[in-house]
């Protein structure tokens, strides 16, 4: 980390924590096998960490270590998920249903399969970014074969009640998918006790590797089947093909671990901090915060800055914080966030919003400062802004 940067973009990406690099290194060269070989002690070394890595994954979200699949990260995990189902249950339908806040890995996958003749209906949410449940139960039909709703959104933070929309597609007996690539280490993740049937997640949100990821696929009640989308070799029980990314499989292990075991203290620590931030934030006139204050992650906040551009805002910083206007994924787009437009918001609220995410190396100084530069920076392009002094007039 840059001593003159203060990062508050954690939900982009975290950098790897210096204890899961000392976990890893010795797989690059000391145990370079292949988890695969099986016939000389490098391949039995491989495989035995990653055989200990499952098992440390499985612990943490309260499943067991077969049903967990290694990918290449959540973007994988998602079209593993989403595509896997599509084609293995085709002959009872071809409808998804997946939410209009999604990540754009969701979203992009239902657009592809509707190009193929799939159905998708987009759930809206509402101001607060929830579901509506009415909505979801009257959206599942008898040619429904997948629910995604993510666990919590990277832009917002914002928390879907998962334990009734499990309910609702219990009753309905229709399988439950969750992008839960921002709830996983910061947030009590079971999916099982929520009725959750396919999960996603992702190293490097939770201080560990890029490039490795991790879906969980009930085995049993129900038993849920995939279709395989990457072949050759029939790695991880013929459910994605490829060597296997030893060094990066026992990262994300670890960093998980890490995460889980001090997940209470860490929560309580940054949402303080977040709170901090916000409230301060929100004496300015005219801030607003896009989501629901209490049904999200303890470590982000998104806040809408009236009649300030959020680009604008961000180049007062120099250079000195790290934050966003919508997702990592997406921030090359001069596309206004669809997450803060489907909350109700407009392009004009939509290109006035930054997202602030705190993590594991957050202090309460750079809080501090932060506070400061955003404050000066708020003022000082308003004071500029005709708009500004119209609005102040009465004239908007």
């Amino acid at each position: 980390m840059q001593n003159n940067l203060i990062y508050l973009d954690y939900n982009a990406t975290t950098p790897v924590d210096k204890s899961v690099i000392d976990q890893m290194l010795p797989y690059f060269y000391e145990k370079p096998g292949n988890a695969a070989s099986r016939s000389h002690p490098f391949g039995w070394e491989a495989e035995e960490a990653v055989k200990i890595s499952r098992e440390k994954i499985a612990k943490a979200i309260n499943v067991l270590p077969k049903e967990i699949v290694f990918t290449s990260g959540a973007t994988e995990s998602i079209n593993l998920a989403i595509k896997g189902v599509y084609e293995s249950y085709y002959r009872k339908g071809n409808h998804i249903i997946t939410v209009k806040t999604e990540h754009k890995a969701v979203l992009d996958v239902c657009e592809n399969l509707e190009k193929q003749g799939g159905k998708v209906t987009y759930l809206n949410v509402d101001h607060d970014g929830l579901i509506r449940l009415e909505e979801l139960q009257n959206a599942i039909t008898d040619e429904t074969v997948l629910v995604s709703i993510m666990w919590a959104n990277n832009e917002t933070g914002v928390i879907q009640p998962m334990l009734e929309i499990g309910q609702i597609c219990e009753k309905k007996g229709v399988l439950l998918m969750s992008d839960a690539t921002q709830a996983v280490g910061k947030v009590e993740v079971d999916p099982k006790a929520v009725g959750v049937h396919l999960l996603t997640f992702s190293g490097h949100k939770l201080y560990g590797p890029k490039g490795i990821g991790g879906l969980f696929i009930n085995s049993s009640n129900p038993r849920v089947v995939v279709k395989e989308q990457i072949h050759g070799g029939g790695h991880e029980k013929g459910r994605r093909s490829g060597t296997l990314n030893v060094p990066g499989i026992v990262g994300m292990a670890s960093a998980i671990e890490m995460c889980t075991n001090s997940m209470k203290s860490e929560s309580q620590r940054l949402s303080k901090l977040r709170d901090h931030l916000e409230s301060e934030l929100l004496k300015l006139e005219e801030v607003y915060v896009n989501g629901s204050k209490n049904d999200r992650l303890p470590h982000v906040t998104n806040l809408e800055f009236r009649y300030v551009e959020s680009e604008a805002l961000i180049a007062t910083f120099n250079q000195k914080i790290a934050v966003a206007t919508g997702s990592a994924c997406t921030s090359a787009s001069l596309d206004p966030s669809h997450v803060i437009m489907a909350m109700g918001r407009d392009e004009e609220n939509a290109y006035q919003s930054v997202r602030f995410s705190l993590g594991r190396y957050t202090t309460k100084e750079e809080i501090e400062e932060t506070i400061s530069l955003v404050k000066k920076g708020v003022e000082k392009l308003r004071s500029e802004s005709p708009v500004w002094e119209m609005f102040k007039e009465g004239m908007l």
